[in-house]
């Protein structure tokens, strides 16, 4: 099997030859110089040829040290070009970030606040994808990714922004036609539209502070994999859903939709800023989740994340 090439050592060669001498390369490298030594030896056994003539007062190329120097100049001079590059990204406000992000909370409350951002840093660039189905962040390269749910322990680092109260919703005109539920059990009478990724499918699960928990079947006339795709429905009055309030708000406030129950909870879940694993990460990425988070835990439907 081919060996990978000594990129360090052709970089300290051509510092070296630069430098004029061993000592002056090492000072300029920061290293040893008995590692600069090591380093060239090591080239010249490889390459089975010498690549300096050294005596006591000086030391200047062989004709394979000359015939190799310009692309070990190249060698050094991109690896100074990408560390240089790739620090200064990290250390200022430019570049790419990868996003991930569930359908519904991205296209109805990250979408609209991205413009601020944009406008702010105008040498980021933003690359958002919007999937309900949990990506890997590693495997796919993301920065970081929202994710709204009771999240199990994992490698990943996750920041708790806020709570996310889960309502039990339906129109004014379908209650009224129906009934208005006060108790889990009145459910078995009534219409159900379903989240498809939901963890409890079917089964509702309800608590309350004096009567203890319930949990309620129910059946389903729509399912979708998508959580805002229930809104038409439920504002034509065909039944009634479990949804994040962040989804509902807006018709709540108008009176479109109404919750009902009062005093059942269903257990709420928790919008979390996820990243991969390591402490370490961009300015741009750093400011995007600070931006987020300040954003996020403004609005009118984000509790308390105690």
């Amino acid at each position: 099997m081919k060996k990978l090439p000594d990129l360090e050592a052709w970089a300290i060669f051509a510092k070296v030859a630069q430098a004029g001498s061993f000592a002056r390369a090492a000072d300029e490298l920061s290293l040893s110089q008995a590692t600069v030594s090591k380093a060239i030896k090591r080239l010249e056994t490889r390459m089975k040829a010498m690549l300096f003539h050294r005596t006591s007062r000086n030391m200047t190329l062989t004709q394979s040290g000359y015939a190799a120097l310009e692309r070990a100049s190249r060698i050094l001079e991109e690896g100074e070009a990408v560390e240089a590059e790739v620090t200064e990204q990290s250390n200022s406000l430019r570049g790419l970030i990868r996003v991930s992000a569930p359908m519904s909370f991205g296209i109805s409350r990250l979408a609209p606040i991205l413009p601020d951002f944009m406008q702010t840093n105008p040498d980021v660039e933003l690359d958002v994808q919007f999937n309900d189905k949990q990506v890997d962040l590693v495997a796919d390269r993301f920065d970081l990714a929202l994710r709204i749910a009771n999240l199990v322990d994992s490698s990943l680092l996750a920041r708790r922004l806020c709570r996310v109260r889960i309502l039990l919703v339906g129109s004014p005109a379908y209650f009224e036609r129906h009934g208005r539920p006060r108790h889990p059990s009145d459910l078995a009478r009534h219409k159900a539209m379903q989240y498809a990724y939901s963890r409890s499918g079917m089964t509702w699960h309800f608590h309350h502070k004096r009567h203890g928990a319930y949990t309620q079947t129910m059946l389903s006339n729509l399912s979708v994999n998508n959580a805002e795709a229930l809104t038409p429905s439920l504002l034509a009055g065909l039944g009634v859903a479990l949804q994040p309030e962040f989804l509902v708000w807006s018709d709540l406030q108008s009176g479109a939709l109404e919750t009902v129950m009062e005093g059942w909870e269903v257990e709420p879940i928790a919008l979390h800023i996820v990243t991969p694993p390591g402490r370490s990460r961009p300015a741009r990425v750093q400011a995007l989740i600070e931006y987020l988070a300040k954003r996020f835990t403004q609005e009118p439907w984000a509790r308390s994340a105690e």
